[in-house]
């Protein structure tokens, strides 16, 4: 442990400040959470109220006593790392305490009693759901791999679930199993919870919140909605209509081009859907209580799931591209949809998208057991423009509407690799596409006005 760079550091989800050991309880609270939830260190001689350095009298015996507390008190049994830190003549007690393998680790005679998570900078005691989560996880299960066992095949619409693998392949009943919609369970085919999550013709009676509630304010708060929906088809449908809805009240204006206009984003596109699918693979809908909320404000965007990061990750992860997948099904069905191209690799492409356009970058925060993505709209300083792209854009700007084999001619790029340019520029919203799909030989592409 590197004491002087810890204590420049604030507070927060794997780091906290104890000015001594005159309140054990809560000293152990935190090395349940971090064990729980993320790992962490706690430096022990660190005034927790204004981050000055007062060092610990007696630090041996002070050692000896935390080892035996965390060894008597914590179950399962909990081993955390205990050093001795000198700095300016001062000896702060370091625990470093790595995520476990073995949770729910508690307090006390009970999980379902003395379990505790870490949320931002705080120890919250876990409820019934993060404990039954905590075990799926130890175990390898993920919960929307579960089956229910009260419903039979016939639960699933099979109509919703072809319609969706339309564009793709034709689907058979065997797609079912090999899809983990539907599971054997004590002889049976029954449907998993994922599978009702994405294709039950009854979903929400078994998930009453597994829907989507989108608003526009007036302003930069909630005292005023000007128009508000509810979306309650099968999630992927659920998320185009969620798309369309954004994209009326994200563009700042319109672009005049040909006999068309073209709507000018003030967000990426590929931002916005990036966090619209996050928010549905990475849900933990354990979690009772409220939808998924889309909030559109005159500054932002904000999208809402129910569930924390997943148990191993925190929030400095996400822009470096750690990733772990929640719900297995609804990501392998994801996949197979083409609504997620490479495990792990949305973020990192939000995060390229918004610096392309001149945005800042999304801001992730964990609420309660809600999960919270941030994207503002203003600019902050001018789109940038890969060099390979200029020659593109720059026969753009010169024409109203090309095709991609007229922009490729006209650079001097194969087709391949204009479609390639193209794809990338239309995601970060620097290009607009007309036609039904890249591959429509009627589609057009315009310099989208910024």
């Amino acid at each position: 442990m590197n004491l002087a760079q810890l204590i420049r550091r604030p507070e927060g989800k794997t780091l906290e400040f104890k000015r001594d050991l005159s309140s054990p309880e809560k000293v152990l609270r935190t090395v349940v959470a971090f064990a729980n939830t993320s790992g962490g260190t706690i430096l022990i001689g660190i005034d927790d109220s204004t981050g000055d350095l007062r060092g610990v009298l007696n630090a041996r015996e002070e050692e000896e006593r935390l080892a035996n507390l965390i060894s008597d008190s914590v179950s399962p049994q909990l081993v955390p790392y205990v050093e001795l830190l000198r700095y300016r003549e001062k000896t702060v007690l370091g625990v470093e305490v790595y995520p476990s393998s073995n949770r729910p680790h508690y307090l006390g005679d009970s999980a379902e009693t003395g379990s505790y998570v870490r949320i931002g900078s705080t120890n919250r005691r876990a409820d019934g759901e993060l404990v039954a989560e905590m075990r799926r996880v130890s175990r390898g299960e993920a919960f929307d791999e579960q089956p229910i066992p009260e419903l039979d095949s016939e639960a699933i619409d099979m109509d919703v679930f072809s319609e969706l693998f339309a564009e793709f392949r034709r689907v058979s009943d065997l797609d079912l199993d090999t899809l983990g919609i539907l599971t054997s369970y004590q002889g049976r085919r029954v449907p998993t919870i994922g599978g009702v999550l994405l294709f039950g013709g009854n979903r929400l009676e078994h998930f009453p919140d597994a829907w989507i509630q989108v608003g526009r304010f007036g302003g930069f708060d909630r005292s005023h909605i000007s128009e508000q929906i509810e979306l309650r088809r099968p999630l992927p449908l659920a998320i185009e209509e969620a798309y369309r809805f954004i994209e009326r009240h994200i563009a700042s204006g319109v672009d005049i081009r040909g006999l068309r206009g073209l709507p000018r984003w003030q967000i990426p596109p590929l931002v916005v859907r990036e966090a619209l699918i996050n928010a549905i693979v990475h849900a933990d809908y354990s979690q009772r209580g409220a939808p998924f909320r889309i909030s559109i404000f005159d500054d932002r965007l904000e999208i809402e799931n129910p569930g924390l990061l997943p148990f191993g990750l925190t929030l400095d992860d996400l822009p470096l591209g750690v990733s772990k997948l929640r719900n297995r099904v609804i990501g392998r069905i994801f996949h197979e949809l083409k609504l997620i191209e490479q495990w792990g690799s949305g973020i990192v492409r939000m995060i390229n998208a918004c610096q392309q356009a001149g945005i800042p970058n999304p801001v992730w925060q964990e609420l309660g057991n809600r999960f919270r993505v941030t994207m503002k709209k203003q600019y902050e300083f001018a789109p940038t423009i890969d060099t390979v792209d200029d020659p593109i854009c720059e026969v753009l700007s010169e024409n109203d509407g090309l095709r991609t084999s007229e922009i490729a001619d006209a650079t001097s790029l194969s087709a391949r690799a204009t479609r390639i340019r193209l794809k990338k520029l239309v995601e970060e919203g620097l290009v607009v596409r007309t036609g039904t799909s890249p591959t429509d030989p009627q589609a057009r592409y315009f310099l989208a006005a910024i």
